[in-house]
Formats: C-alpha cells, structure tokens, sequence
C-alpha cells in the first residue's frame, strides 16, 4: 500500500486480500490488510483501503441479473415447447411390437426354427451356434411410413431391418471396423453405404428412424441423418417378394445372429 499523505489525507492504493462481493446497494466495502488486491483509498487513522461503491456498479449489477433471469426463462419456454411438439410427434405413432409378446407378427417360416423371446419389454432373437433362426415378419402391410425402432447388436453379429419386406437396413455389430461400408450397419443392405459411420460398440443400444415414401429412403441412425431420400427401386436380397409397387410388410431378420429390439414404432403417412 501507498504510505499515507503527511497531512492526513487520502491517497491511492493497493492491498493483497481475498475476493469478498460487494453487497447490492452498498456506498462502501472495507478490505483489511491480508485481503485480496483491491484498488482504493488509503486511511492513516482506519488503517485500511475502502473500496468505494458507486450507484452505477449496483445498477448494472441488477440489470445483468435481470438479463439472466430473462434467459433462463427464455430456455424454459424453448425447451417446454420442444417437449410439447416431441410428445405430439410421438403421439402420432402406434407401437408395432406390444412389449409382451409377438402378436402381430409371425414368422416367416411357420415350420422354422422359432428363435424369438421377449422379456421385459425387449424382442430377442437368439441364434446359438450351430443353430438357424426363423425371420419375424409383422401381419399387416404398409406403403408410406415413418418407422422408429432401437436395437443392440453384439459385436459381429449380423441382422437387418426390411421396410416393405424388401429393403434391408443393415444391423451388424461393426463397432470395431470404424468405416462405413455396403454391408455395414446402418447401409441399404448392398445397394447404398452410410453417408456417415455412427456404429456404437456391441453393448450399447442404437436408434433408427427410417422413412419410405414412393421409392425414397431416408435414414437417421444414433442421431445422424445416414440417408437423405435414396431412390431404392430394387429389392436388396432375401425380400419377402418383389412386388416394388405394392406395400409391404416390416420384417426382422432372424436367421444370421443374435439381436435385440425395443420401442418398436409405426406411423403411416399419405
């Protein structure tokens, strides 16, 4: 600190101290010597620095608390609204698998080997080694649609998901390979790879909206747009049939490997 003037009065000075907050509406903060650096006025009689407080910090210290409120509440409403139209955009689907058992579905084969559990709202389908799963396809067909579903793969197990019963979305536990790739997960089964390669690890569960109107696809998997309104007009191997101008059924691979499906969804579109 500066040393005080001969004549008793004030002058500059600094002083090492603690940060303490100015209150709102003080004239006057008092910063004793072990306190931290503050600019101020120098007192030989208090010994000590005082801060003085002008009106103007309390005014723009108010104003700025009054912004943050203002945005705060601001984030509210957005987020509120978002959840409001989130819920809305939900509501319009109808769920395709019930969570309890496989009603509405069957299986490919009636005689084949019938691989598919479901337990705590989950649909398994479980391919030991040496053995052969049986493809589940749902009852009702379907022309324009938005389809939502999460799966979880193991790693290098394989899958897929066919819109109409004809074009396969890929599932492959493909974590590992770190590209995307024809026959990769997410891929239009052999016909078009991801735009984008957003494989999770085998343990984890992934998301997938796909849309089909007329002969476009597109594909948004773990939160990423892979496929923006492909033209698929081919079957991509293993279809139900090959009737392009008709719908279809949603059908799950279950002949190749284990997989798991959840929160299964449906909306039709015109």
């Amino acid at each position: 600190a500066s040393q005080p003037n001969p004549n008793g009065t004030s002058a500059s000075c600094f002083q090492q101290s603690r940060f303490l907050q100015a209150p709102v509406g003080a004239t006057s903060v008092n910063y004793k010597r072990e306190e931290t650096l503050t600019r101020g006025f120098y007192s030989a009689k208090e010994n000590s620095c005082t801060l003085q407080v002008n009106e103007t910090f309390s005014v723009n210290l108010f104003r700025n608390r009054l912004i943050v409120k203002k945005l705060l509440l601001t984030l509210t409403l957005v987020a509120s609204s978002l959840s409001v139209v989130c819920a809305a955009d939900e509501e319009s689907f109808r769920p395709l698998f019930n969570g309890k058992d496989t009603t509405g579905w069957h299986l490919r084969n009636p005689n084949g080997h019938n691989s598919w559990t479901v337990e705590n709202g989950i649909l398994k389908n479980t391919v030991n080694k040496g053995e052969h799963g049986t493809d589940l396809a749902t009852d009702q067909k379907f022309w324009n649609f938005t389809v939502r579903y999460e799966y979880m793969v193991p790693d290098n197990s394989n899958s897929g998901f066919y819109l109409r019963g004809r074009h396969e979305i890929q599932i492959l536990g493909d974590y590992a390979s770190g590209a995307a790739s024809l026959g990769g997960n997410g891929a239009i089964y052999n016909f078009k790879a991801p735009d984008k390669f957003v494989s999770k690890p085998g343990n984890e569960w992934q998301t997938v909206e796909a849309t089909m109107i007329g002969n476009k696809i597109t594909v948004v998997q773990n939160g990423v747009k892979i496929h923006d309104n492909v033209e698929c007009n081919k079957a991509t191997g293993s279809e139900l049939d090959n009737k392009m101008d008709q719908p279809g059924q949603i059908f799950l691979q279950g002949d190749h490997g284990t997989v798991s499906f959840r929160n299964l969804r449906i909306k039709e579109l015109k």
